[in-house]
């Protein structure tokens, strides 16, 4: 018969196990984290800035930051100081869609920069890991979240609702741009996260992928969005061309930094990282900017940062085996013998069974009471003529 408890025990076995990291991979992944971290939050300030006070064409923007990024990186791979792959038309097929929901993703996140508060859009960003950890699971091999995590991710909705109910700036066309962003950056997270995982390349080889495969759109969309006549308008100063020229520097950077860590990380935990990181940028925006979220969505704001806070990732799937019980093992055991295939001391039991012996299914003090006996019968006259074993001993 089955037993119960071994067949828990073989289940809880096969259940996915958290194993820490070696101590140099902690220290690498923290380097990550914390170049990731300075690059996220100051490329959200200045993007802003140079929105609203340089240069109010996205479009525009956006293709000068990638077309410096491609310049960057080119031009490091030909002094011999970075490494870059080549283009490949398997790799360029593979990228293809990553380039899609990266470049989705950063046009409606410049929309939405333009239309609302940051605070806005980070409280919804704030929401996204509740649906990453689903995706985690479904397409790249991660497990469920714990109870705990599940009460996190609820919390991250929860704020994210508050704070939609109470802003003081609502704005329709920035909420419709924000369920935009929400649908590529989900999008974009999951698959990139594929990919990384899939694709071998350098990782100064996927910034130049990125940037230069979606450089060729944008580009085509500046004048047809007529943001060129924007740029025709603008009265340039040093430190306007400066401050274009830091977002397009920190934009190498980001991309760099955001490639280094979806490599080193799971998508909800890339996603969870980046939402603490956006506690700077919101300490930074008090001090700049008069548009700010009411006390109350500040509090919501801050509902979900605690929440991110607390959320543990989840392990890896292991591959589950099917669980043998001991009644299988037994149908299995009996097949065997069926078939003739038995381990050594089985084999000695069909040999008795061959010379008259009991049979293969006999118990166990049968079976010893007929090996008795096969046994040669000693009389008392051959006992007292063997040798003593001390005597042998002293021989």
């Amino acid at each position: 018969m089955s037993n119960p408890k071994a067949d828990e025990e073989q289940q809880q076995a096969l259940l996915p196990k958290y194993e820490a990291p070696p101590k140099k991979d902690k220290v690498k992944t923290a380097m990550i984290i914390t170049y990731y971290a300075l690059c996220s939050s100051l490329m959200l300030v200045v993007n802003k800035v140079v929105i609203t006070s340089v240069l109010p064409a996205p479009t525009l923007v956006l293709t000068v930051q990638l077309l410096v990024a491609v310049v960057v990186v080119l031009s490091g791979d030909a002094l011999g100081w970075i490494k870059v792959d080549k283009l490949e038309w398997d790799k360029v097929q593979k990228f293809a869609l990553v380039v899609g929901g990266f470049l989705g993703t950063l046009f409606a996140n410049i929309k939405v920069l333009q239309y609302a508060n940051v605070e806005t859009f980070i409280t919804f960003r704030s929401s996204t890991p509740l649906l990453l950890s689903v995706c985690d699971y479904i397409w790249l091999g991660r497990a469920l979240p714990n109870a705990r995590s599940w009460g996190c991710l609820l919390l991250l909705l929860a704020g994210s609702v508050g704070y939609v109910l109470v802003d003081a700036d609502f704005r329709l066309s920035a909420y419709t741009w924000l369920a935009l962003w929400y649908a590529f950056f989900t999008f974009d997270t999951v698959y990139a996260k594929h990919v990384v995982d899939t694709v071998q390349m350098t990782n100064w080889g996927r910034v130049y992928y990125g940037n230069f495969l979606a450089l060729i759109p944008l580009a085509v969309m500046v004048p047809v969005m007529a943001e060129h006549n924007i740029l025709a308008a603008v009265v340039w100063t040093a430190p306007k061309a400066f401050i274009l020229a830091l977002s397009c520097l920190m934009g190498v950077g980001m991309s760099h930094a955001s490639y280094l860590l979806r490599e080193a990380v799971s998508a909800t935990f890339f996603t969870i990282i980046g939402i603490l990181c956006k506690v700077l940028t919101v300490i930074i925006n008090v001090f700049i900017w008069d548009k700010h979220a009411s006390p109350e969505g500040i509090a919501c704001l801050m509902v979900c940062v605690v929440a991110g806070t607390f959320y543990q990732q989840a392990p890896r799937r292991q591959p589950q085996a099917p669980v043998v019980s001991n009644a299988d093992s037994g149908a299995a055991g009996q097949a065997q013998k069926q078939s003739g295939a038995e381990v050594p001391k089985q084999a000695s039991g069909s040999r008795n069974s061959s010379s008259g012996g009991p049979p293969a299914d006999a118990t166990g003090g049968q079976l010893l009471q007929e090996r008795q006996s096969l046994l040669p019968k000693t009389t008392s006259s051959q006992l007292a003529s063997r040798p003593s074993v001390s005597n042998n001993s002293h021989r």
